[in-house]
């Protein structure tokens, strides 16, 4: 495989360890964020704002090349004004702003744009109806990206738990699980699973396969979540001493059968193997 120009657009978490392992196969990695101390060697850093349509007009003007672009971004304000500059604006904006054009578009979006919340499955062809702000938003960004006369897939992330994203260890270490009732279904996915899933679907792209619009990501297993506090406070060995709802609190199943049959293989196929890594380091 030839040596391809992957720019990803909001490089943190999920983007710095797939920029690392995109590294690892020859390829020249451009990570842009505000702040570029943070990312790891070998990645090409440009600090720039992608709300100012002028200064990403600027710090762009040399980047002839972009076969792959990841537009992986998180919102870096939680209210509605802040997803519509990260995922609608903010793409928009890059999009202007680069001279040469994308051959493919990933965008990463969230399972917070199915509305279902009464445990049925969902996948790819489920429909999404959002009330919340934050499912609406992505929505739209989702279409605006499917629209924008680039190939491009969307790729839709469960709740993302990994290295540093402790709420739920902290919350079952402090003795607070989930009822058992009423159900609610939770979905995850690793941290290195997002990355993979993405290494794995750019690289299709790469090797000239076909690949769908929309991905559901999302580990084999869905769970409650009193199933899952309870694992992990036998784990800890932690006494329980409460029992509370998650504040979001929707059940639903997803589904990543689209995903296995593309050939991707999860790493950590359930909440067990995932934080079994995790607890090793605490």
């Amino acid at each position: 495989m030839q040596q391809s120009t992957i720019l990803i657009a909001g490089c943190g978490d999920v983007g710095s360890v797939l920029g690392q392992r995109l590294l690892k196969k020859g390829h020249n990695v451009v990570g842009l964020r505000r702040n570029i101390n943070q990312l790891p060697s070998g990645i090409q850093g440009i600090s720039t704002d992608l709300s100012q349509i002028d200064e990403l007009t600027t710090t762009l003007a040399e980047q002839s090349q972009c076969d792959i672009l990841v537009y992986s971004v998180a919102a870096s304000q939680h209210d509605e004004p802040g997803y519509q500059q990260a995922y609608v604006e903010g793409f928009k904006n890059l999009l202007a702003a680069l001279p040469a054009t994308p051959k493919h578009i990933f965008f990463t979006s969230s399972s917070s744009v199915y509305h279902q919340n009464d445990s049925s499955w969902v996948d790819e062809s489920s429909p999404c109806e959002p009330t919340g702000f934050s499912g609406r938003i992505m929505r739209q960004a989702e279409q605006q990206v499917l629209t924008s006369n680039v190939p491009a897939t969307v790729v839709r992330f469960s709740g993302i738990y990994g290295p540093g994203r402790n709420h739920l260890l902290k919350r079952v270490k402090r003795g607070d699980v989930a009822p058992e009732s009423p159900d609610q279904f939770s979905n995850r996915i690793h941290r290195d699973d997002c990355a993979g899933v993405l290494e794995h679907l750019i690289a299709k792209v790469l090797e000239g396969e076909n690949i769908e619009q929309i991905y559901l990501a999302t580990d084999d297993t869905p769970a409650t979540m009193y199933e899952v506090t309870h694992w992990l406070s036998a784990q800890m060995d932690t006494p329980i001493l409460s029992e509370t709802h998650s504040r979001r609190a929707g059940s639903k199943r997803c589904s990543n059968q689209r995903l296995r049959d593309s050939g991707y293989v999860m790493q950590f196929s359930s909440y067990r193997e995932g934080y079994a890594e995790l607890l090793k380091e605490l």
